[in-house]
């Protein structure tokens, strides 16, 4: 393939990428959007294979069909819930990757280069090994989270922002040996501490924050990328790590407001622990079984669902589904509030809605519906917990204290689909579980709904 055409194929596929993410926007455009990403991504591995710049073509190929292959795998093998803990690991398959790509591009330089490119080049290589090596680590601790395997309460070592500071100034120091020509030691040193400060960012941030953490790190893989590109010299993977990078740093920003928190208080860790006296919580839980919630879904005209991380753990969104089909053939109004951080992921709970082929029109965001809710006569909340505590806003030294939450309690009743009386993954305790109007229906969601879907 000629410069041209590789010139050419690349600002197609990087209109391809553009359009992809412009329509991940709306859930009506989302599968389309998705096409636009795979055929960009189709176009732009082609243009680089074949544009005459690849050494080794034929382990290149094998290497690219043995990659797909697995990525087939995995995705046939992974259900909705464990797509978070995908997306981590996604994460640090690209980090890993500069940090390789940068030590490589210091044992073998380019050829060629004046005196000022050098300089410019090494730049290139100690910020691309850098941010690579953060987001790896930070992406494997955030996968571990995620997965269970490291707990979600936030690891908040004495003098923790000493030792990041004293880190990054170290990080600094090694930089500017490696640029002076110390050698190779300075850049895998500098590696070391990057990987230590990607493990410890994450690892001081509590469970609460893991969809932030998670578009975070989305950002930080972008950036990694574009450094990559800058080593390579390859204007496509320049292009394609900046707009990853800046739109999940768009998306930490927004789901920070939306959470009433600052970024840099997020990325300092700490969020999830108590900052006073825990507030006294009066009253005690009251269950309920699922003929009482058939009974108080028939008397009722207006039905807000309030879907969280426990709906996508039972796999319940079909009979969700179900459910609003149901009400809706007897002219109850029913709706769904979406927290903009509702599960583990951005955006998890839309997806999985619109798995259950759930119309979109029903589906509305907190601020679309939260004034609403005095006027509904019973909300359903299946699975979700910190979006839904009145803490928030009643306690001053709650853990989530001020952040913008669904006021289901001013609902006429509650009910609440909870496997037990644990605090969730967060480990927030919440009052709504408390309050007259709430009722427990325990068990797994998707096994109590579909015996409601059989009283109603």
């Amino acid at each position: 393939m000629s410069a041209g055409m590789v010139t050419a194929s690349y600002i197609a596929a990087s209109v391809l990428f553009i359009l992809s993410l412009g329509g991940l926007s709306s859930p009506e455009q989302a599968k389309r959007a998705v096409w636009f990403g795979i055929v960009g991504m189709l176009v732009a591995i082609l243009a680089t294979v074949t544009g005459g710049g690849t050494a080794h073509t034929g382990w290149v190929l094998l290497l690219l069909a043995l990659g797909a292959a697995v990525g087939v795998v995995i995705a046939l093998r992974v259900e909705m819930t464990g797509m978070p803990q995908l997306v981590a690991a996604l994460h640090s398959f690209v980090g890993l990757a500069a940090v390789f790509i940068g030590i490589n591009s210091h044992l073998s330089p380019p050829e060629g280069l004046s005196a000022a490119e050098a300089v410019i080049h090494e730049v290139e290589i100690v910020l691309g090994v850098w941010i690579g090596a953060v987001t790896f680590t930070g992406s494997i601790v955030a996968f571990g989270k995620l997965n269970g395997r490291i707990g979600g309460k936030a690891l908040l070592l004495p003098h923790r922002h000493t030792w990041n500071i004293a880190m990054v100034v170290m990080s600094v120091v090694l930089g500017l040996l490696f640029l002076n020509h110390a050698g190779t030691w300075a850049l895998l040193l500098l590696t070391l501490v990057a990987l230590v400060i990607g493990a410890h960012l994450v690892l001081a941030i509590g469970g609460a924050d893991m969809p932030v953490v998670v578009s975070m790190l989305n950002s930080y893989s972008g950036w990694a990328a574009a450094a990559t590109g800058f080593m390579l010299g390859n204007d496509l993977l320049i292009v394609t790590g900046a707009l990853v990078g800046s739109s999940g740093a768009i998306l930490s920003y927004i789901m920070c407001t939306a959470m009433n928190r600052r970024f840099l208080s997020v990325i300092l860790g700490g969020f999830g622990n108590t900052s006073g006296p825990a507030q006294v919580i009066e009253g005690e839980q009251v269950g309920v079984d699922a003929t009482g919630v058939a009974a108080a879904l028939r008397e009722a005209q207006s039905v807000v669902i309030v879907p969280g991380y426990g709906m996508a753990v039972a796999q319940a969104q079909t009979s969700v589904s179900e459910l609003v089909k149901r009400l809706r053939a007897q002219n109850k109004l029913v709706r769904f509030a979406i927290h903009p951080v509702a599960g583990r992921l951005p955006g998890h709970m839309n997806v999985l809605l619109a798995e259950a082929k759930v119309p979109y029109d029903l589906v509305l965001e907190m601020d679309e519906i939260n004034d609403e809710l005095v006027d509904t006569d019973v909300v359903i909340v299946i699975g979700a917990n910190d979006i839904v505590n009145p803490a928030a806003q009643e306690d001053p030294h709650s853990p989530i204290a001020g952040m913008p939450v669904l006021r289901v309690w001013e609902a006429g009743q509650v009910v609440v689909c909870k496997r037990g009386q644990g605090t969730g993954y967060s480990g927030i305790e919440n009052p709504l579980f408390y309050k007259d109007n709430t009722r427990l229906l325990y068990g797994d969601a998707k096994a109590s709904l579909d015996h409601v879907l059989r009283e109603v």
